[in-house]
């Protein structure tokens, strides 16, 4: 980024996520393999746990002789800019707990990662930054926390909906998982499976592709090419093996085709990912897939790499990216985190806020 777009250019805030797994250190990685690919990003969190992460990186790149990165805490966002490039600018947040034991969950680290999240879900909506790159979390860490909300989606919700003085009903969001080969958008997101057979509903149905439709014109360009996966095996085969795709989703698809989005099926579920997929041997039919339910829809896109998919939340005022994956408390500490998914987390962060 030259000098004169670094005057009027947002920066984008990295949340740290909890401390007590990987968030720190492939933050720390990020900014230490690919500097330039971070210019004009700053981390929210505490300095001692940026610090720790800094030195892991060090000594997984350079042994136990390897130089930690600096940190130049930043009083605003604006600031990032006159960060040097190969120094992390960090956002230090009053009042966060320190670092805490790898691979233990904890009130202190979930407190602290719900805490991030909050201030830079606001920076976002009061437009001082331009995106928010969220690091994993851990949902029973929050849980011992008291925060209420299952997820970084649930959170982000509430906050959006209070900023707006809406309710949570108002303010709908979708989560997105893409890499560069699929796209997938969920009509529920952390339900049990009963409640997500439940949550197919012909409302729901089309307001997630009313979502889908507007979300990615704006990154595309174009209307999307929606494929809708069925809820059953083979799309119920014609009402064999169960009628929501008969009686439910059907009937959404022609309204959604009724207001002029480019939407077709329900499709096998079986095979429709495969038919969305986009190589250099064959180019996908879809942009995207409405899948009815989590796993349905983020297992196929995570059996292509978990190192490059992106979770996008979809219905927001802001824009808000993540990587696919958790915070693997089982490797934490030990310098082998994989920085890759974040990377493009900040790349498709980026992508979207233009």
């Amino acid at each position: 980024m030259s000098a004169s777009e670094s005057t009027t250019a947002k920066a984008i805030a990295i949340t740290q996520g909890d401390c007590a797994g990987i968030g720190p250190e492939i933050i720390a990685k990020a900014f230490k393999t690919a500097p330039h690919s971070m210019r004009g990003c700053f981390v929210v969190g505490e300095l001692q746990t940026l610090r720790r992460a800094t030195a892991l990186a060090a000594r997984a790149a350079d042994g136990e002789s390897g130089m930690a990165q600096p940190v130049a805490v930043i009083d605003a966002p604006a600031d990032v800019w006159s960060v040097p490039e190969g120094t992390i600018p960090l956002l230090n947040l009053p009042g966060l707990a320190g670092p805490q034991p790898y691979g233990q969950i904890s009130a202190e680290a979930g407190q602290a990662a719900a805490q991030c999240v909050v201030w830079a879900a606001q920076a976002a909506l009061r437009g001082e930054i331009a995106a928010l790159v969220t690091a994993p979390l851990h949902k029973e860490a929050l849980h011992l926390a008291g925060v209420t909300f299952p997820g970084h989606t649930e959170l982000l919700q509430a906050e959006a909906a209070a900023h707006a003085g809406v309710g949570l009903e108002q303010m709908p969001v979708r989560m997105m998982l893409a890499n560069d080969e699929l796209r997938t958008v969920l009509v529920s997101i952390h339900v049990s499976l009963r409640d997500a057979i439940n949550a197919v509903t012909q409302p729901q149905v089309l307001q997630t592709l009313r979502i889908t439709h507007q979300a990615l014109s704006k990154s595309l360009g174009r209307a999307p090419r929606i494929a809708v996966a069925g809820l059953n095996p083979h799309a119920g085969e014609g009402g064999i093996f169960g009628r929501e795709e008969i009686e439910i989703i059907a009937p959404a698809i022609a309204q959604a085709q009724a207001e002029g989005m480019n939407v077709a099926g329900p499709f096998a579920p079986d095979t429709v990912f495969m038919r969305a997929r986009s190589t250099a041997a064959k180019p996908s039919e879809f942009d995207v897939v409405l899948a009815m339910y989590h796993d349905q829809g983020l297992i196929p896109v995570k059996y292509l790499g978990v190192e490059k998919g992106v979770n996008v939340t979809l219905g927001l005022p802001l824009v808000r990216t993540s990587p696919d994956h958790g915070t693997a408390f089982d490797i934490a500490g030990q310098g082998v985190a994989d920085e890759a998914s974040l990377l493009e987390a900040v790349h498709m962060a980026r992508s979207l806020s233009r």
